[in-house]
């Protein structure tokens, strides 16, 4: 797995040490201070190398040396801000380091599946109201978002070039996801982190964007479509290739505003200020929704958790950490079992078979 240090990466770390998977990891260090990563201590009973995915050589080194069974491809210069400041860098990371990893697997003599994670954001975003399918237009119109849709055209570019279905060892597909929410991020200009700091220390969070809406959707919700996905792909060469989305239902477009006052239901003495008014930053698109019929069509996978239920996880994970520090891996453990019960008790075939 590349990118285990980060959010996404540290909660699909602790679910393969779940399964009883061994992981090795290719990733810098955390992202912030604190993190999910080190507050529950995942670096214990994996392989932990500390690599830069630009540094070609190396990346393609651990991989070979490896032979992995699968890949998942996580890391990234996930932020939409930071791509403004350093363009340049997240070029090279969200690209080239896709492109590093696609390079090693050509190399692979054992069968290997891969599932790159890119982004809700490589849609060419026009602010429509309907969800964006695997089919439509990719683009961005920051350096983020553009990143993430050349990403997507590298993988294709490459499968068609590298891997024919016919006869490769390594079977890839791409998933695209965004917004994900659930305890453990800690990443600057996110709404739910900038929340818990500011109520962690009874201060007021300032809102940039209040009626900008989101498919939020709790980190477990993609990372169940990631591992079907590879599970599937490794069964049926029909997937090869493809693109999927992985996100809420199309019902379950909330505002910011409105995931603030839901949060705030579930922790005390909490405030905030909408500073739209203010001009700070770079534009960010208002308005994003994923069609995932696809995933629902092949898979029958489909989000579990309700919208009430995805902020109730997240600010419980919160309050935990800020009551115990050290209870964070069992917590982080117990919501995972949580997620598995449910999707199993709401019918959902993986979950009845994992």
């Amino acid at each position: 797995m590349t990118g285990h240090t980060g959010f996404k990466g540290s909660w699909l770390t602790a679910w393969l040490q779940h399964l009883g998977a061994q992981v090795v990891g290719v990733a810098l260090d955390p992202p912030t201070e604190p993190s999910h990563f080190m507050a529950a201590k995942l670096a214990n009973g994996i392989v932990d190398h500390r690599i830069d995915i630009r540094n070609r050589s190396i990346v393609e080194e651990v991989i070979l040396d490896t032979k992995p069974d699968f890949i998942f491809h996580l890391a990234a210069q996930a932020l939409v801000r930071q791509s403004y400041e350093n363009p340049i860098e997240t070029w090279q990371i969200n690209v080239f380091g896709t492109l590093h990893v696609l390079e090693a697997m050509r190399k692979l003599e054992n069968f290997c599946t891969a599932v790159i994670i890119t982004s809700d954001k490589c849609y060419d975003n026009v602010e429509w109201v309907w969800g964006y399918k695997e089919t439509d237009a990719l683009g961005g119109s920051d350096p983020y978002s553009a990143s993430k849709a050349a990403a997507e055209l590298a993988i294709r570019s490459h499968i068609k070039s590298f891997f024919p279905k016919s006869n490769s060892k390594v079977r890839i597909a791409s998933a695209r996801a965004g917004n994900v929410i659930g305890g453990g991020d800690w990443a600057p200009d996110r709404i739910v982190p900038d929340c818990v700091r500011a109520w962690s220390e009874s201060k007021i969070v300032e809102l940039r964007s209040p009626h900008a809406t989101r498919p939020w959707q709790h980190v477990l919700e993609p990372l169940s479509g990631y591992l079907v996905l590879a599970a599937l792909l490794t069964e049926n060469d029909r997937f090869h290739g493809e693109a999927f989305n992985f996100g809420p239902s199309a019902g379950q477009n909330y505002s910011v505003l409105e995931l603030v006052k839901r949060m705030s239901s579930h922790w005390e003495q909490v405030r905030w200020q909408d500073i739209s008014e203010v001009k700070i930053g770079p534009h960010e698109c208002g308005l994003l929704k994923l069609n995932c019929d696809k995933a629902v069509h092949y898979f029958g996978w489909k989000a579990v958790l309700e919208f009430e239920e995805t902020v109730k996880m997240t600010a419980q994970w919160y309050r935990e950490y800020y009551r115990d520090p050290e209870s964070v891996l069992a917590v982080t453990q117990s919501q995972i079992n949580d997620y598995v019960k449910t999707a199993c008790a709401r019918g959902l075939l993986w979950a009845k078979e994992s």
